[in-house]
């Protein structure tokens, strides 16, 4: 099956949606899919991207081409619209229109985020096409890109009480900062909690911990995607600083991205906004404010909820029936989990499942999956909560394109039930062909293409690979590469990836699948001397039917050995 793997995108979130099309094109199950990598730039051109480009660093690497990038700045198409109505160079790939996508695909793998891409948008306009794509349809997407929406809805659902607080732009007025500060204050407390409801990857997210109306101020700003610009400010910077400036407003984890509108004019470039502000500081004392020109026309401000904070996702069976995954906790090392902060390792740790009781778990995961049902998603979501500590769970931000790196949280709880990365993708697709049958559109060729599918799945299941082991020692570097080649031999379908850890006891540990999902080398040590948990055990016995149809008998056990010739069954050795 051609699989189109659709990442980029118009939003904020695109270089996530790229390391997500990475995974999706490297770690698909090669004895079953052809992948097709799929770039939609930010004049939703869908393009049909040259391999090697799929193993750069970053979009901007690559598009636009390096030699428009002017000025010493790093842009993004948005900064040249005259492009958009000039042909993709050749180089990059080939443009094909929606209507033609039958000719070079059989089904989208979307890997795409944000506005646009998660909201029904691209959802829609695949289902006119009749093209089978992954993940919730048009209802469960519409419903999990708005933060204000959710908030309503899962408390429709659950009973949960949260307190916020939408504000409009209309309602964001200079001479009235301090009076809706004190409001706030007075109805939901410090700190504050601002999101833009749009926005995912912890963009567009801050937190007012002190009593400051500047910072309050500032956040919301951040929020609405706009900037308050100082004359004092911007005359205290020299040339150099201005440029370093510009360039994080350029950047979108960490700015507001290009275009920009000031002082009512549309500005594409950094170095035409340097001297659009100097012009105007040359007349004028007061502030400039600018702003992206998708800037968000709300903003979500919640009560800060003290607690411990977990992401769960939820999956399906076969038949349709919700199955939620084992919650991970999320432990923050630093005090603001921004974008930066959410992909910058060493900022977090995570553990499987939450730091409490088996009923608690279990009770996570039971509103989870209520929640999962009852607001129209299916296929599979991400769902983010508290657990406060006088037991009450919180549910808030439904992801239903949930962050896909190898590492990423859907593919550790599913490793969890027995899937690893392959295995995690080719159920993604396989349960998405179920879900488009269930819209009645194309349904007699769906349930085909869905048939033989499900019989490719089950030779290749029933295939007795030849093992092919992976040695490494215990050091993180070690650990890493182990990783990246587990999911390497993993996604070729020749061999069955088994790895070894050689410890420092001198003895050989073969480990299970969920081993190879953790972050660091000290988690897996660890995991060497416990039991496994019981919530594992009980969730992985739920899923133990699709489990077993996607990856086979499973074992979840570590195998021991002081002399690696015992594991005599591995035909083939990788030494890292």
């Amino acid at each position: 099956m051609r699989i189109g793997v659709f990442f980029g995108g118009p939003s904020r979130e695109r270089e996530i949606s790229f390391a997500g099309g990475k995974t999706a094109f490297e770690y698909l199950d090669k004895s079953l899919f052809q992948p097709i990598p799929v770039f939609v730039d930010s004049f939703g051109r869908f393009i049909k991207l040259e391999h090697s480009f799929m193993y750069s660093g970053q979009i901007r690497d690559f598009y636009p081409a390096p030699e428009l990038q002017t000025d010493g700045f790093k842009t993004y198409i948005d900064s040249y619209p005259e492009l958009a109505n000039k042909p993709v160079p050749a180089a990059i790939g080939s443009e094909i229109a929606p209507a033609q996508f039958k000719e070079h695909f059989d089904f989208a793998f979307l890997a795409m985020h944000g506005p646009g891409c998660e909201d029904g948008a691209i959802q829609g306009l695949l289902e006119w096409y009749n093209i089978p794509y992954s993940g919730p349809g048009m209802m469960g997407s519409a419903v999990g890109i708005d933060k204000i929406l959710q908030n309503e809805m899962i408390a429709l659902v659950n009973g949960q009480q949260k307190k916020s607080w939408t504000l409009r732009y209309s309602q964001w007025v200079p001479n009235e900062y301090s009076i809706l500060f004190q409001v706030l204050k007075k109805h939901l407390g410090l700190p504050l909690v601002i999101k833009a409801p749009h926005q995912g990857s912890s963009i567009g997210v801050a937190i007012v911990k002190q009593d400051s109306l500047d910072e309050f101020v500032a956040a919301v700003n951040q929020c609405f995607f706009q900037v308050e610009i100082r004359a004092s400010f911007w005359r205290s910077l020299d040339a150099d600083a201005k440029k370093v400036w510009a360039q994080k407003v350029a950047n979108l984890d960490e700015g507001i991205g290009f275009p920009v509108v000031a002082n009512g004019k549309s500005i594409y470039l950094p170095q035409q906004l340097i001297e659009t502000i100097d012009a105007y500081f040359t007349q004028q004392e007061d502030s400039l404010f600018i702003s992206s020109s998708n800037a968000e026309d709300q903003v979500l401000i919640e009560e800060y909820i003290e607690g411990q904070e977990f992401s769960c996702g939820c999956i399906q069976t076969a038949d349709g029936k919700s199955l939620a995954l084992p919650p991970s906790e999320v432990l923050k090392l630093v005090d603001v989990f921004d974008f930066n902060a959410k992909y910058k390792a060493g900022a977090s740790r995570k553990r499987i499942p939450v730091d409490t009781s088996l009923e608690k778990n279990q009770e996570i995961q039971y509103v989870i999956a209520q929640v999962f049902e009852q607001l129209g998603i299916n296929v599979c979501v991400r769902i983010d909560g508290f657990l406060t500590p006088d037991g009450t769970i919180l549910l808030h931000d439904p992801n239903t394109i949930p962050g896909m790196s190898p590492t990423s949280f859907i593919f550790k709880q599913m490793a969890e039930i027995g899937l690893n990365v392959t295995q995690a993708l080719t159920y993604l697709i396989r349960q998405s062909i179920r879900e488009r049958i269930r819209s009645g559109k194309n349904t007699w060729q769906l349930r085909e293409q869905l048939d033989h599918l499900d019989n490719r799945i089950q030779v290749e299941t029933s295939k007795q690979k030849p093992f092919k082991g992976i040695l490494f020692g215990q050091s993180d570097e070690q650990y890493v590469a182990a990783r990246l080649m587990y999911g390497q031999i993993n996604a070729a379908g020749e061999y069955k990836a088994v790895p070894v850890l050689h410890g420092a006891d001198g003895r050989y540990y073969k480990l299970p699948n969920p081993f190879m999902f953790k972050e660091y080398i000290e988690d897996v040590l660890a995991l060497l001397s416990e039991d496994r948990h019981p919530l594992l055990v009980e969730t992985s016995g739920k899923a133990a039917d699709t489990t077993a149809f996607y990856a086979g008998d499973v074992d979840y056990s570590v195998q021991v050995t002081s002399n690696i010739a015992d594991f005599s069954s591995i035909a083939e050795w990788n030494k890292i």
